[in-house]
């Protein structure tokens, strides 16, 4: 008898040989070659030995081992050569899990390994590539279908702005433009906007802002209602605007004293620009009540009446801030100066110098104020000048570095001025002092002061002494 070692021996052996006549495709022959005789109904195997046992897990095994093999090189790209051999692709399949979820290729064995439905399988999938869809017929028999529904158009609806929403959108356009002055796109912001019966209410809110703004804004509102009517507002709308805000006038006078004055030369401004008839003033004679609404009709008529004569309306707000000449500005200035020598009140030329609205360019107030002290004679203009300027300093309109640029521009222009004004350093040099004693410079500033010095000649009284004096 055969001992249990030499058994298992053949039997690995054996299992070994069976296996390797499976990987190599014997199964074309009918099956796996083997001496024993295996019996197999629907699928399952008729066991008679534990040899039939063995024997039924390997084939097994070697049925999931090929299956395992045809799934992976199903996408592989196989593809055959000129000579019809068999040419392995390059693709390999996804080895990352993330890889194998996204892959569209066929996992279950079968088919060439193309994608599902031809790439138009899977969510998020709109169609094939480079398909294009052409537009979706109405079935009339759809129990959904609306005739009434076939020729609809769909549009965005603006709604109308009412009365809190109109202010609450409008003004923070024409605040806005104060700062650029660009009429285009104030233009451009209301056409976007569906204004509705409000688009009369444009006037009459630019101008309530501008009486309580500067000169030069009230100048850019009446350019901008000249650049508004037609494309954005019509004639009927200025003529009902104005008409709002000369009922308005006892309530704006409130917060604006001068509000019937300024009103007057809108309206004047207005029928220069077109934007109002003629007789717009005409047709309010004879039935005016109110005392504000009257005084600002005859503003409007007298300034048209001097444009007759040759007075610029289009001018009357003058021009704002730096847009002015520097020639003019100084003009201005020096103008300034005269008035305040001669009435000596300070807040007025307080109130002038601001409405200038150039406080970049103060320091040339500062130059023109000290050379007509240089240039003046006597002590009243010397007094009255350093008194404004110890003013404009404690109210600050007039900054500390404007004041010592006006002073530095004196200093180095000192030589050319003692030329037509031979005591320009002397009275300088006193000038100086004295706005140190009354807080409008500072030391490093007053020490900066140039001085002229010269040898006096001996006369009897000095006692033969030599002196040096400063003028």
């Amino acid at each position: 008898m055969l001992n249990f070692a030499s058994i298992c021996d053949a039997q690995h052996a054996w299992a070994e040989d069976l296996s390797d006549s499976f990987l190599s495709g014997d199964e074309d022959n009918g099956g796996i070659s083997n001496k024993n005789i295996n019996n197999e109904i629907n699928g399952n195997w008729l066991l008679t030995s534990s040899n039939s046992i063995h024997e039924a897990r390997l084939k097994a095994k070697a049925k999931r081992r090929l299956r395992k093999n045809s799934s992976r090189d199903s996408g592989r790209g196989d593809s055959l050569s000129d000579n019809g051999d068999s040419v392995r692709g390059t693709i390999t399949a996804p080895t990352s899990p993330k890889s194998k979820l996204l892959d569209r290729k066929s996992r279950l064995g079968k088919g060439r390994g193309l994608p599902k439905k031809g790439g138009a399988g899977g969510k998020g999938v709109w169609g094939r590539s480079g398909e294009v869809y052409g537009p979706d017929k109405v079935d009339e028999k759809d129990p959904n279908y609306d005739e009434a529904q076939e020729n609809c158009v769909y549009e965005t609806v603006v709604p109308p702005l009412d009365e809190r929403d109109f202010e609450k959108t409008v003004t923070p356009i024409v605040q806005e433009y104060f700062e650029h002055g660009d009429t285009n796109e104030v233009a451009e912001l209301l056409a976007e906007l569906n204004l509705g019966p409000m688009q009369s209410e444009v006037p009459s809110l630019a101008v309530s802002l501008a009486l309580e703004a500067k000169a030069s804004h009230r100048e850019l509102t009446s350019r901008l209602l000249a650049d508004l009517c037609g494309p954005v507002l019509t004639h009927n709308d200025m003529e009902s605007s104005f008409d709002k805000v000369l009922r308005e006038l006892p309530d704006l006078v409130l917060d604006t004293p001068g509000a019937p004055q300024l009103v007057g030369q809108f309206i004047a401004r207005a029928v220069s620009d077109q934007i109002l008839s003629k007789s717009y003033i005409d047709g309010y004679k004879g039935r005016v009540d109110c005392e504000y609404t009257r005084s600002a009709l005859d503003r409007a008529a007298v300034l048209l009446k001097m444009s007759m004569g040759g007075l610029r309306i289009d001018n009357q707000w003058g021009t704002g801030g730096g847009q002015r000449p520097v020639m003019q500005l100084i003009k201005e200035m020096n103008l300034l100066l005269k008035e305040y020598i001669l009435s000596g009140d300070s807040k007025e030329a307080e109130r002038c110098l601001r409405d200038l609205e150039v406080p970049h360019f103060h320091h040339e107030f500062v130059y023109e104020a000290i050379v007509m002290v240089l240039e003046s004679k006597g002590e009243k203009t010397f007094k009255m000048v350093l008194q404004l300027l110890k003013s404009l300093s404690e109210s600050s309109i007039i900054t500390i570095d404007q004041i010592r640029r006006g002073y530095e521009r004196i200093y180095m222009d000192i030589a050319e001025i003692n030329i037509d004004v031979p005591r320009a350093y002397f009275i300088l040099e006193q000038f100086v002092d004295k706005s140190f004693s009354a807080g409008v410079i500072n030391v490093k500033l007053r020490d900066l002061c140039p001085c002229r010095g010269r040898k006096r000649f001996i006369s009897e009284g000095d006692g033969g002494v030599v002196k040096l004096e400063s003028y």
